[in-house]
């Protein structure tokens, strides 16, 4: 309990002491306007009460992630608290304050659009359709994830397509309707669901006396297939939203259209994504006490089934069947606003007008499509989820990676300590690119010497240090470049080829 307990306090010490570094650093400004009061659209750009949005960035970003993915973790051991615990301070909540800031300054821009402003303009192609692919592959995993455990829970000789079909009905509404109707109501109280179930755990944590494992009892590798799973990196791509996530980025512009101040954005962006962190330490906990003293309960079981196996070993039938309805519906909460997401970054590089409702449905039609077959083949597929969990990891991480590249541009433009980001961007590039090359099932570690495939991932670590030193050529000087090789354009010609502004931000 020892470990347990100073992680939380760390975490929490590091909203009110690391945060206030940050936002003291990036300069925000309560006077200035933000996209909401600028000009609102009714639809996307919407006031709201930052309570209410602290609330759905909280649940956005949370979902399953942090309890089915901390539950993973912890099978490698209580390393996974480490991670938690310096992932969230120093890369996640960092990743999450700074993107969202930046969003919020350029009204409310998409992730792609921030990506080729600060990465360039291919970069911001392939992160269109990166972004994109990863939210309907969010939209496929959170649809499976609530439907079979309301199914197994609740109607097992039901058809699970039943559930599926009613899911699915939701998130179309959800995408389509402007954000305050739907989800501005409805998230507020799921993620409170979200915070009691949490607190739920810790209270079992006392009444039972569970000696939770500390730091230094299961700090080795105590993954069932240790030999082929090593800690680094396949911890840190299972955990995928308990410490960083670059999911959270594709949600923050979400949020940054309904601000109404540009303080809110340290308790929304960091401070949600510190709730996230806890909420994550609490399930890998739970986690690592039943993987180490219950093991005959967990053989077999994937972290969707350890929810219900914890629920009820420790609750009453009915704090048990809440606890499962917290899940489905942090899970619902995070498929719906993934799908809109992928619909707002369509929309904004085809340019096609969101505000009549049959423009967006025209728009997210093909995504629902797309997120429908990706689904049919995992329920169909004995192992068709857990392929799609594994790419939805890495694709997810890979994401976060490309974050903090762009934030660490952004801070060396604007003369800011980017040394903040970039030793996060570089670890997280060391890790996303070790996967391809250590991991047996998903990558070529099958065929690959393990030394040699950490030394793919450290070469690709190098390189992008490399391209980042290119990255960070002045502004001026990039354009003119540009300009120089293309001839025929002006100056502000050439800065939208190459996909960076020339307004002062």
């Amino acid at each position: 309990m020892i470990t347990f307990i100073v992680s939380i306090v760390l975490l929490i010490a590091a909203y009110w002491l690391y945060s206030k570094f940050i936002d003291r650093m990036l300069g925000t400004d309560p006077g200035r306007k933000t996209p909401a009061v600028e000009h609102p659209d009714g639809v996307d750009y919407v006031p709201m009460k930052p309570w209410r949005i602290y609330l759905i960035q909280f649940l956005n970003i949370a979902g399953v992630g942090p309890i089915v993915g901390a539950i993973m973790g912890a099978r490698f051991g209580t390393s996974s608290y480490l991670w938690i615990v310096l992932g969230t301070i120093f890369a996640g909540a960092v990743h999450d304050f700074i993107g969202g800031f930046i969003s919020l300054r350029k009204n409310g821009s998409s992730l792609p659009e921030i990506h080729g402003h600060y990465l360039g303009n291919g970069v911001k192609v392939f992160m269109r359709i990166f972004t994109v692919v990863l939210m309907i592959l969010v939209g496929a995993v959170f649809v499976s994830t609530p439907a079979t455990l309301i199914n197994n829970s609740f109607t097992p000789t039901w058809n699970i397509y039943l559930w599926v079909g009613v899911i699915f009905a939701y998130y179309l509404i959800a995408t389509l309707l402007p954000i305050d109707k739907v989800i501005g109501k409805i998230y507020p109280v799921f993620g409170m669901l979200l915070l009691a179930m949490a607190v739920a755990i810790v209270v079992a944590f006392v009444i039972h006396g569970v000696p939770i494992p500390e730091l230094w009892d299961q700090f080795a590798n105590q993954h069932p297939q240790k030999e082929s799973t090593p800690i680094f990196p396949m911890m840190f791509i299972s955990i995928a939203c308990g410490a960083i996530s670059g999911f959270h980025a594709t949600q923050s512009p979400l949020m940054a259209r309904c601000m109404t101040n540009e303080r809110q954005a340290r308790p929304i962006f960091y401070g949600a994504m510190v709730t996230e962190g806890v909420v994550a330490l609490i399930w890998a906990a739970a986690g690592a006490y039943f993987f180490h003293n219950k093991a005959a309960l967990c053989e077999g079981v994937s972290g969707n089934g350890m929810v219900g196996v914890i629920a009820n070993e420790w609750f009453t039938p009915v704090i048990a069947t809440i606890c499962i309805l917290g899940v489905i519906s942090a899970a619902v909460t995070t498929g719906d606003t993934a799908l809109r997401s992928a619909r707002l970054i369509v929309a904004e590089f085809m340019h096609v007008d969101q505000r009549p409702i049959g423009k967006r449905l025209v728009v997210a039609t093909p995504i629902f499509l797309c997120s429908a077959a990706l689904l049919v083949y995992s329920l169909s597929n004995q192992q068709g989820f857990d392929i799609i969990w594994r790419y939805f990891s890495w694709s997810n991480q890979l994401l976060a990676t490309f974050t903090l590249w762009a934030v660490t541009v952004y801070l060396y433009w604007k003369q800011k300590p980017y040394i903040i980001t970039l030793l996060p961007a570089l670890f997280m590039t060391m890790v996303t690119g070790c996967f391809l090359f250590v991991a047996e099932k998903e990558g070529l570690g099958a065929y690959l010497p393990r030394p040699v495939g950490y030394a793919a991932g450290g070469l690709i670590t190098l390189l992008a240090l490399a391209r980042f030193f290119q990255w960070t050529h002045p502004r001026d000087k990039m354009i003119e470049r540009h300009r120089q090789r293309t001839k025929h354009l002006s100056f502000e010609e050439a800065a939208k080829k190459r996909g960076i502004d020339t307004i002062n931000e």
